[in-house]
């Protein structure tokens, strides 16, 4: 964790790979993924019918997350599984809702 008083130390490079997280963040769609996510591991055809979306869609948005290690995912057979990369990414969400809930 980075201590609040050090938050202006940071680099360029820290600060464009800061941006682009949210930047990722910041679509309802990966919103919606990550949440589903939270929950238990799922595969693509699973995640598209939970949104009434195309597979095609779907996999391009987990492919996004997957390059920012939001999420992760395992082979089994011809299914890919993704699960979130690791409690981090909760606590993002948690934090962002609570943020935004706050009065």
């Amino acid at each position: 964790m980075v201590n609040k008083s050090k938050l202006h130390l940071l680099d360029n490079a820290t600060t464009v790979r800061l941006s682009e997280t949210f930047k990722l963040l910041g679509d309802p769609t990966r919103i919606k993924i990550l949440t589903i996510l939270s929950n238990d591991e799922m595969c693509v055809c699973d995640i598209a019918a939970t949104l009434q979306m195309g597979q095609s869609a779907i996999s391009h948005q987990l492919r996004l997350l997957r390059g920012a290690r939001l999420v992760k995912f395992r082979r089994e057979g011809k299914e890919a599984w993704y699960s979130l990369d690791d409690n981090h990414v909760v606590v993002l969400l948690n934090q962002g809702l609570q943020h935004i809930l706050h009065n």
